[in-house]
């Protein structure tokens, strides 16, 4: 195995000192893939660049690495028609265990897929059982492999390169890291030379849009080439029997159709589609391989500790009702200023929204009726965000405050919101020369969404 990059060892540590947990952390290493090789006649062991992402809550960036990995198959020369299963063997994953923390046995699960070229093309899934060695600290991850199906529908040479795939593990969190092929397709590693059955072919065909998912997560199911306007049902397999997961779908006028089908039997092994009541290999398509994950396993002596944090709301308060503005003389009129009471914004939400705190202002009413307008009202808005606070507020813009209103401060939408802030505004009333003398009032109405 290829040691880990000196660049990412130190963010790796400290993250695991602090939580104790697994990530896939991609090594470094030569860039060694290639175009595809049409002419294969045995399967061989291939290298490819990887693109690896660790698992965010590992802190690391992606990384970049290479896999070597060999595709097999269980008959090598089909006649169409013919289920041929395939086997994507990770010979050396472009991964190692950053950690000084010794992984337990069993709790990797892989999924994948496979591209086929040449005469057919198309991809398979392929996934493989929760199953490894134990692997000590900072050792290399094991080698693992993947088994899917496909169904030989033309004649002529059908190349195998291995695809994406997905470590996913189970053990104190549940935790992804996909790794993708850098430079699509990888290299063949498998040809297989179907001949012409000169029998009637099945050509209905489903895709996956994942191989893998947690118990009640829903994949989408689309097939292709079953016979238009017919009633599909899309089925978990576990083995050879259909389990309780199902749903229905209706072929259009080409014979395509999309199901979104939730797979809750912690057994499903595959997915299938099929015409009629009840499965049928010449009426249906499949199983494409799916695995569901999960369980969190606890260690031995371990106890898992669960808690639970409350969402709260979005409030703000003032540090007062009334502002005094400063006095002008009559005959001259001019600016009169003062501070607005600070407001303390509070988004204890969670979730990705932000916020915006807006204000709008009556006119100012004084002695006999008279009035100052209010768009002679205007502000300086100013935000400060605490620190810690997820989310950065930004002060509107000064200018005119007015009946119509004005944005006073906001924080934008995004993945992670929150936090306490601050909100304050020079207040400026713009009174005209000769305005009547006495005591004149508005209300400035604040509003937070």
């Amino acid at each position: 195995m290829r040691p880990t990059t000196r660049r990412s060892t130190e963010p790796r540590r400290r993250w695991a000192a602090a939580l104790g947990i697994t990530a896939l952390v991609v090594t470094g290493g030569g860039l060694l893939g290639g175009p595809a090789q049409a002419a294969a006649t045995a399967s061989v062991a291939v290298d490819f660049p990887t693109h690896c992402i660790p698992p965010p809550i590992a802190g690391i960036p992606p990384i970049d690495g290479t896999t070597t990995a060999e595709i097999t198959v269980d008959n090598a020369t089909p006649q169409v028609g013919d289920t041929v299963a395939v086997t994507y063997t990770v010979v050396e994953p472009a991964a190692s265990n950053p950690v000084d923390l010794a992984l337990p046995a069993d709790i990797m699960t892989p999924t994948g897929k496979v591209t086929l070229g040449g005469a057919q093309s198309g991809d398979i899934t392929v996934a493989g059982p929760k199953k490894n060695d134990p692997v000590p600290g900072k050792g290399a991850f094991p080698s693992f492999s993947m088994t899917g199906t496909f169904t030989v529908t033309e004649p002529g040479e059908i190349t195998l390169s291995p695809g994406d795939y997905n470590i996913h593990t189970s053990y104190i969190m549940e935790l992804d890291t996909p790794c993708t092929v850098t430079d699509p397709p990888a290299p063949v590693s498998e040809t297989v030379v179907a001949t012409d059955g000169g029998g009637q072919v099945n050509e209905r065909a489903i895709q996956l849009s994942a191989a893998s998912g947690q118990p009640g997560d829903e994949v989408t199911v689309t097939g292709t080439k079953f016979t238009p306007g017919a009633g599909i049902t899309v089925a978990g397999r576990d083995g050879d029997a259909q389990t309780g997961d199902t749903a229905s779908a209706t072929a259009d006028g080409s014979g395509a159709f999309t199901a979104r089908l939730t797979v809750s039997d912690p057994d499903s092994t595959g997915i299938v589609a099929y015409e009629g009541g009840a499965w049928d290999a010449g009426k249906g398509a499949g199983p494409q391989a799916y695995t569901v994950t999960g369980g969190g396993e606890i260690p031995d002596g371990g106890q898992q500790l669960t808690t639970t944090v409350r969402a709260g709301t979005l409030s703000m308060t003032q540090a007062g009702d009334s502002v005094q503005l400063s006095g002008v003389d009559f005959g001259r009129g001019g600016a009169s200023t003062g501070d607005l009471r600070t407001v303390t914004v509070e988004d204890f939400r969670g979730g990705p929204a932000g916020w915006s705190l807006t204000g709008k202002v009556t006119d100012f009413k004084g002695p006999g009726g008279a009035r100052i307008s209010a768009d002679a009202l205007g502000w300086t808005p100013s935000c400060a965000t605490k620190p810690g606070s997820p989310s950065t507020c930004a002060a509107g813009s000064a200018g005119t405050v007015g009946s119509a209103g004005a944005t006073l401060a906001s924080t934008p939408d995004g993945t992670a919101t929150g936090g306490e802030f601050s909100v304050d505004a020079g207040l400026s009333l713009d009174v005209p020369a000769f305005t009547g003398a006495g005591s004149y009032a508005g209300v400035l109405t604040l509003t937070l969404t």
